[in-house]
């Protein structure tokens, strides 16, 4: 099915079909279980709220638009589906562009459209790998070009890593046209930040609310502390502007990225870890420093800190039940906090210590990369982040049926909103990139040389395939298969790019190969 509309000036065509799409049927998963999953989410919904593909077309639609995954792990490949099934839901069509929304209906702190820029990042990192990224082109500049000319402008609403989501981005789709024509506007966006949030001494203060992670155990609404969060952000999305300046030529502009990403590391260091703690923590206003939190894992996030054991204890406390461990998922706060969870529940949104997909996300992403760019690991292993994704996906349930909303009870998985208009299919967080780049581990790179780090623990599966990934512009197919039966096209790991085998190893393990 082919829609036409006009918007912005220009005409598009949005193919809802796999078959007109461009894309040849998948060689290898084909689209079965997409259809059999959609077929039961659809049944589930009452479809209060229609966007731009409606349920009607919500497999097709995916089937043009997404990688295709099976894997044993019946949890983990149903709430792939259904993630996507979700976002769909919240692509809406508007007259200054397309964007996702994070709220299904209307909620008063929203801005034009009901758009808010809180989850941004994760919506740039889960939709990078959609085939039509007109999507996201237009989300991206709905927010860096738009909303400033809107009477009550909203992006700087929440702290941010947009620059290094919008260059993790470049890494899959290669589009060096749409990512150097902002930097202009990203750079000077950057300066607006240190214009409102940077002290005297170079580091920035945020609300709690305004990291979107209101009622912490660090901070309060009016609270101007000095956090994890957007402090690493903030770096994050220097280290990204220097290399996007570095795509212009524009070398004046990469030294100062530079520069500001390099004092940024050295004070988050300096003034934001603890060695009796072994964590990142945030800086209080009297200059003492705030519990362990989720948001002290951000800094791997964006592979801050230095290759030492001393700084990956910290990873020590996603396995610790006093620390962030609990039955249904990673808290926000440690739970051996005195005042864990003391400031309600289901009355705000409260950040200290309940379940929250959002930080949920930023922490497994933060995991991944210290399995596959450090060195020095501490304890963690890939059982570690397999074990917490999937106990992230079977935490996708209300009342038995499959379910995202904003938050959760770590020890029964009650979500704490219930089941409110406004909290279901909760865009917040992501879950399809965490399994794309990270537990499949495809890892996007400048150059054309294909990278892969898979986290699936030895002998975890017998076989798995990730297929209909759009790479550099080429389709890939990643499928591992141990006896060689299951796909019949021999034993092990390999992929393939537009059909053509460009990796094949015997063991499930970190690999290289030319694209």
């Amino acid at each position: 099915m082919i829609k036409t509309f006009k918007l912005l000036g220009f005409v598009a065509l949005v193919i809802t079909g796999a078959s007109v799409y461009g894309q040849k049927k998948s060689s290898v998963v084909g689209t079965g279980l997409l259809e059999r999953y959609t077929r039961y989410f659809n049944s589930l919904d009452s479809e209060d709220v229609k966007n731009f593909i409606p349920n009607a077309q919500a497999a097709s639609w995916i089937a043009a638009n997404a990688p295709l995954f099976e894997c044993p792990d019946s949890a983990i490949e149903k709430i792939y589906y259904y993630r996507w099934w979700t976002f769909r839901k919240h692509l809406k069509e508007t007259p200054a562009g397309f964007i996702f929304t994070e709220f299904i209906t209307p909620v008063k702190h929203a801005g034009k459209f009901n758009a808010i820029s809180c989850a941004l990042g994760h919506h740039i990192y889960e939709g990078r790998w959609l085939h039509n990224q007109q999507y996201i082109d237009q989300y991206i500049n709905f927010w860096v070009l738009k909303d400033k000319t809107f009477p009550a402008p909203r992006f700087h609403a929440f702290s941010s890593w947009v620059d290094d989501a919008i260059y993790n981005r470049y890494l899959v789709n290669q589009d060096k046209k749409f990512i150097t024509g902002l930097v202009p506007e990203l750079d000077a966006d950057y300066r607006k930040w240190e214009s409102e949030k940077q002290l005297p001494s170079g580091m920035f203060w945020q609300y709690d609310v305004k990291d979107g992670m209101e009622e912490s155990v660090s901070g309060g609404r009016k609270v101007k502390n000095r956090r994890p969060s957007i402090n690493s952000y903030m770096y994050g999305n220097a280290v990204a502007l220097a290399k996007m300046a570095s795509m212009t030529n524009n070398d004046s502009l990469k030294i100062v990225y530079e520069r500001k990403a390099a004092m940024l590391n050295t004070m988050i260091v300096d003034s934001l870890w603890s060695d009796s703690a072994s964590f990142f923590l945030a800086l209080k206003e009297d200059g003492n420093l705030a519990p362990r939190e989720a948001i002290g894992f951000i800094p791997w996030y964006f592979n801050l800190p230095a290759d030492k054991s001393v700084y990956a204890r910290a990873w020590d406390q996603i396995i610790d039940t006093a620390g962030f461990n609990a039955p249904w998922g990673l808290t926000t706060a440690e739970r051996r906090e005195p005042t864990f969870r003391t400031r309600g529940s289901g009355h705000g949104c409260e950040w200290d210590g309940a379940v929250w997909p959002f930080a949920t996300t930023q922490t497994l992403k933060g995991l991944s990369n210290l399995l596959s760019n450090y060195s020095k690991q501490g304890k963690m292993t890939a059982k570690v982040f397999y074990d917490e994704l999937h106990k992230y996906a079977m935490s996708h349930v209300m009342n038995g049926r499959t379910y995202i909303g904003e938050y959760q009870d770590e020890k029964n998985g009650n979500w704490l909103k219930g089941d409110n208009p406004r909290s279901r299919f909760y865009n917040h967080s992501g879950f399809c990139d965490l399994v794309i780049s990270d537990l499949v581990g495809l890892k996007p790179r400048p150059d054309n040389i294909l990278e892969l780090h898979p986290l699936i623990p030895e002998g975890q599966w017998d076989w798995f395939c990730l297929d209909n990934v759009l790479y550099h512009g080429k389709k890939l197919t990643i499928l591992w298969d141990k006896t060689g039966k299951k796909y019949g096209k021999g034993k092990g790991l390999r992929v393939f790019a537009d059909g053509k085998e460009v990796i094949s190893s015997a063991k499930l393990k970190a690999v290289r190969g030319k694209l």
